[in-house]
């Protein structure tokens, strides 16, 4: 008999073929949304599953699923894993990195562009039927080229953006990160190594590129918003929870920035309602690997990770270290 697995929300339909000539597959391709306690149940019967960062697999969902062995993310990201529980259980997790960068790269650029330059605020007024004559200052914005852009977090991704800034755009690029960039990294993105008040009292734009944890809870919230300047624009496509969205659209009310760009939310799909009033702002819903290329992608390495572990022992791409 085939191994079973869950796939948790729908999928391409070549990734559910491919999965199907190597497992017993239970799809969700009616995208029927999972209460916690419905999740687990269905989690339970199954050795295996393809998730999505917003399906849990944490010690209260392990517990009730003792016949569990892998669990494969289809996000770069993977705060809705309990590692250090799933490890303990004997349950491989896995996630997707690398197929994603460079388009998260292209999208976390494209946003801040329209930050900076006030795309959406303007494309408002049009649709509203308010533009009627030039003026010298409408929706002037701030300078991308050769201005100063500050990346908190300077993984794959960060490193992304850092190369698209300073060979593209000319910026010049400083960054923050729980660890330094070897000398020879730095050199390839033209990139300086300061601390966080620095990054915050001196880049024009603020780009976000660090995973989420309980320690990186709220990086920016009120108090780092204060050490910006009042010019300067913050960008998130890390994940929802590293801004504090109530502080943020504060902020952004008070002209204490001058604008931001979120694909990311605090308990998204849920956007705190200040954000939806605040005209400074551009937000889009989680979609900064959205390419069909990129997507498919992901599928299919999540995929791969658990033909891997069920056929070889060890996932393509494991978060941790287990035995089969």
């Amino acid at each position: 008999m085939k191994t079973k697995i869950i796939v948790a929300r729908p999928i391409f339909e070549e990734t559910l073929v491919h999965l199907r000539q190597h497992f017993d597959v239970t799809d969700n391709q009616a995208d029927v949304a999972w209460t916690k306690a419905s999740w687990t149940q269905a989690l339970s019967q199954h050795a295996g599953a393809l998730t999505t960062g917003s399906d849990p697999v944490d010690a209260e969902v392990l517990k009730a699923c003792p016949s569990l062995k892998a669990v494969a993310n289809m996000a770069v990201g993977f705060n809705n894993f309990d590692v250090p529980a799933m490890t303990a259980q004997g349950v491989q997790a896995s996630n997707t990195p690398d197929v994603l960068t460079e388009t998260t790269a292209d999208f976390g650029f494209a946003l801040l562009m329209a930050t900076a330059r006030r795309m959406a605020e303007s494309e408002h007024y049009l649709r509203r039927g308010e533009w009627t004559q030039w003026r010298y200052d409408m929706f002037a914005g701030a300078e991308v080229h050769g201005s100063t852009i500050g990346i908190l977090g300077m993984g794959r991704i960060g490193q992304g953006i850092a190369r698209r800034a300073a060979h593209g755009f000319g910026m010049k690029v400083i960054y923050h990160n729980r660890s330094r960039l070897s000398a020879e990294s730095e050199a390839e993105c033209k990139a300086s190594y300061v601390s966080k008040e620095e990054l915050l009292k001196t880049a024009d734009h603020v780009m976000l590129v660090l995973p989420y944890s309980a320690a990186s809870h709220h990086t920016i919230g009120a108090a780092e918003l204060a050490q910006m300047k009042p010019t300067a624009t913050l960008v998130n496509i890390a994940r929802g929870g590293i801004v504090d969205d109530a502080a943020l659209a504060a902020a952004l009310r008070e002209r204490r920035i001058a604008a931001a760009g979120l694909d990311v939310f605090e308990g998204e799909p849920k956007v705190h309602p200040d954000l939806l009033t605040v005209p400074n702002v551009v937000l889009t819903p989680h979609i900064a690997s959205s390419s069909i290329p990129t997507r498919l992608a992901m599928a299919n390495l999540a995929a791969d990770n658990l033909i891997s572990f069920f056929t070889q022992g060890k996932s393509v791409t494991p978060l941790n270290s287990v035995a089969a």
